[in-house]
Order: structure tokens, then C-alpha cells, then sequence
């Protein structure tokens, strides 16, 4: 537009200097005159050509000067898009490391069966019928902060028909410090030394509990401090645990803690040899109450697991595991041995046999006599189903009704035992 208006007045500027210049040579002599207006054409000629010179470099500029605003507003653009791009990268960048350092898993036990339960005094009991229970359902989460620090959280809900219970627990929730292969270090609730490893090597929890986790002479996780590594190429581990003593499911306080710990020998590939023990008053000896006497165990396992094979053999000895608060005293003892075989691709054997004496001072008739036998099924990678009969029989004596004598409760059941884990 200023060039528009530039040009406008130059040709003004021209027009009326011709115009003063032609009025005296109207004056002069007509050859004089024609000279003079054929040199003024000449001029004018001239610089029409230089005008219209000027308007095209001003139009050139003025198309420059367009393009570039262009460019700068294309510019500015791009680099909005950019920035902004750089924001979503981070943001996804941020998302694709808590996803990759954040682990969800989970672990089902559940049965079909048929329980008959009879009771040598009363006869059947309300045990007895048909059901399904989901006797555990584990779902865990686990992040890792570094490679140093993780924590976990792991539920545990369960379902039992033949007494009609549901129920809902906290059975991890720790932070882990991964020091060394020799040192690690758990703060919360989480694993205790003994029952979880002889799962490992036992490998049929879905179809029955270990020995002590089945008579109820430990805990299979506990609230307190857990320290646990191998040495020499994993030929040694060990596992310590300083806890409440009540177990995962009541995490009270008490006047003081309670110790298990457990040692463990590799003598060749997939064996073991491993002793354990535990001592305090399990959670028991609270403030304004008190305790008598003090709750110990030791333990033994021999075992060896591969792919194929599964044999092992677990002993206790419990002090006053029952008596804790009272004045009496007692003790128990109890083996249990196991084996499986793979017979086939994704078709395995296996048996187990328990037996236990549950109170060796106060009631030498106590006892509990237990075994299992079945064919394991690998549907598919997690997912395992196992036909399993089961008998259990528990004595004691008794004063009712007269006279004193032992009382025993014989259980059978048999059905369809799985497991599911992701």
C-alpha cells in the first residue's frame, strides 16, 4: 500500500513539473517548441521506465516481506508443536517406566469336593456335603523404585463353605532393600523363614497345607523386620525374622518380639538340607496381661525338586505352642513325608503322609494321623487340576460324655483341587 501511494505521488510530482516547464514554450518558435516537447517526451519516458523499475522492486520487497511473515508464523508453529510434542513424550516416558517397574500378579486355590465327617460320639458332622471353596485368593502388586528398593502388597481373601466364611487380609505389605545376594532386607508384613520354603519344595500347597501350617504350629507370614541371602553360588541361604508373633492376620504389639530363622545346605542341584526354629510367646505377653511360658520349635526338612521328581520329609518339635498363657506345659512333634513323579507330559503322581502328636505331656491320646493321593494335570502354563482324596483322623480325650475316653473325628473328602497363577 505505500508503495502504491509512492508511486501516485512521483507521477504527480512529474506531471505538474512537465506542466510548468511547457507554458513558456508556447512562447518560443514552433521548432524550438517541437525540440523542446520531443526532449520532454523523452524525459517522461524515461522515467515512466524508472517508476515502473521501482514498483517492481517495491512489489518484490513487499512479496519478500510476505513470505517471511509466513515463514515466522509457520515457524512459531512448528515450534508450539514441538514443545508441545516434548511434553507428551515426557509424559509418556514417565507412564512407560511405572508400567515396566510395576508388576501385578495372582494365585488361586480352589476345590469341588465331597466331605464326610463323622465324630465317634456325635456321628456325622455339619463339615459334611458338597461345595466349592476357594480356600485362597492372592493378588500382589510389587514396584520397583530402583535397583535397590521395591515394596509389595499382597492380599488374601478366602472362602469356606463348610463353615461359611469369607474373608478379606493384608498378607504382605513391605519394602524390600536389595543390597546384596547375601543381604536383603524386608520392613512390614512378609514371607516368615520356614512354611514358604517347604512349599517350594513340596509344590502341592493348592491341594493341602505343609505340615506345621496344617496343625497350626506356625505362621506362614508375620509383621516385623525380615532379613534373607545365599552364599557361596546359593549354596548356603538363610532367612531371619524378628516379628509381633501373632501373624499376618493380627498385627498387634506386645511386650516383646519373637525370632524365627532357618538355615539351609544345597549339596548338589535342586536338594536341600535345612533347619529351622522359632522362640518367643507369640504375640501373646500384652501389657496388663501376661505369659507363663515361652513358645518354641524346631524344625528339619530334607528335600529335592526338579521337573520330573518331588521328594521330601519335614519334622517339628513344639514347647508350649498351646500354652503359652497357661501354667501348664506341654509338647509336640510331628513328621510328614511326600512324593510326586511325572508319568507323563503334563501328568504327574503324588502322595503325602503326615502323622503327629499334639500334646505329648498333657494328653498322650492326642493325635493326628493325615494323608492325600491324586493325579496332577497340567492344563495349561498357571493352571493346574489335580482328582484328590484326602483322609484325615484327629484323637483326644475327653470327659463327656462319661466316662473319659477318646474322642476321634475321621474326615474324608475327594474331588476336583486347582490352582491358577499369573
Amino acid at each position: 500500500m505505500r508503495s502504491k501511494l509512492l508511486v501516485v505521488a512521483i507521477a504527480a510530482g512529474l506531471g505538474f513539473t512537465s506542466l510548468v516547464s511547457a507554458a513558456p514554450a508556447q512562447k518560443t518558435k514552433t521548432s524550438r517548441a517541437e525540440q523542446t516537447s520531443a526532449a520532454t517526451n523523452a524525459e517522461i519516458e524515461a522515467l515512466k521506465a524508472q517508476l515502473a523499475a521501482m514498483q517492481s522492486k517495491l512489489d518484490d520487497l513487499e512479496q519478500r516481506a510476505d513470505a517471511q511473515s509466513q515463514i515466522n508464523v509457520s515457524t512459531g508453529q512448528a515450534i508450539e508443536k514441538v514443545q508441545a510434542t516434548g511434553s507428551n513424550d515426557k509424559s509418556l516416558a514417565k507412564l512407560e517406566k511405572l508400567v515396566n517397574n510395576t508388576s501385578i500378579g495372582g494365585k488361586m486355590y480352589f476345590d469341588f469336593s465331597n466331605i464326610n465327617q463323622k465324630n465317634s460320639d456325635t456321628g456325622k458332622t455339619a463339615a459334611s456335603g458338597t461345595g466349592v471353596d476357594v480356600k485362597r485368593f492372592y493378588l500382589s502388586v510389587t514396584h520397583k523404585f530402583d535397583d535397590v528398593w521395591s515394596a509389595n502388597l499382597t492380599t488374601d481373601f478366602n472362602y469356606a463353605s463348610a463353615i461359611g466364611q469369607t474373608s478379606l487380609f493384608v498378607k504382605k505389605a513391605y519394602v524390600e532393600g536389595s543390597f546384596d545376594p547375601a543381604f536383603k532386607l524386608r520392613i512390614g508384613s512378609a514371607d516368615m523363614p520356614w512354611i514358604p520354603f517347604v512349599e517350594n519344595y513340596y509344590g502341592f500347597r493348592y491341594v493341602e497345607n505343609t505340615l506345621t501350617d496344617r496343625l497350626h504350629y506356625a505362621n506362614s507370614a508375620d509383621w516385623g523386620l525380615h532379613a534373607m541371602g545365599d552364599f557361596g553360588g546359593k549354596t548356603v541361604n538363610y532367612a531371619v525374622s524378628v516379628v509381633n508373633g501373632n501373624g499376618y492376620k493380627n498385627p498387634g504389639r506386645s511386650k516383646g518380639v519373637d525370632v524365627e530363622a532357618r538355615l539351609g545346605f544345597v549339596p548338589f542341584e535342586h536338594a536341600v538340607i535345612a533347619v529351622g526354629g522359632y522362640d518367643g510367646h507369640r504375640g501373646k505377653e500384652v501389657q496388663g496381661g501376661g505369659s507363663t511360658n515361652t513358645a518354641s520349635r524346631a524344625d528339619l526338612l530334607l528335600a529335592y525338586a526338579d521337573k520330573n521328581y518331588r521328594f521330601g520329609a519335614e519334622y517339628f518339635t513344639a514347647k508350649n505352642w498351646n500354652n503359652v498363657t497357661t501354667i501348664s506345659t506341654d509338647k509336640a512333634d510331628g513328621y510328614s513325608v511326600w512324593g510326586s513323579v511325572a508319568v507323563a507330559d503334563g501328568v504327574s503322581l503324588f502322595a503325602r503322609y503326615d502323622s503327629a502328636k499334639l500334646s505329648k505331656t498333657l494328653d498322650p491320646k492326642a493325635k493326628d494321623t493325615y494323608y492325600n493321593a491324586g493325579v496332577q494335570f497340567d492344563i495349561t502354563k498357571g493352571f493346574q487340576l489335580a482328582a484328590v482324596y484326602k483322609h484325615e483322623k484327629g484323637d483326644k480325650s475327653v470327659n463327656t460324655p462319661v466316662p473319659p475316653h477318646v474322642q476321634n473325628v475321621k474326615t474324608d473328602e475327594v474331588g476336583i483341587f486347582g490352582q491358577v497363577a499369573f
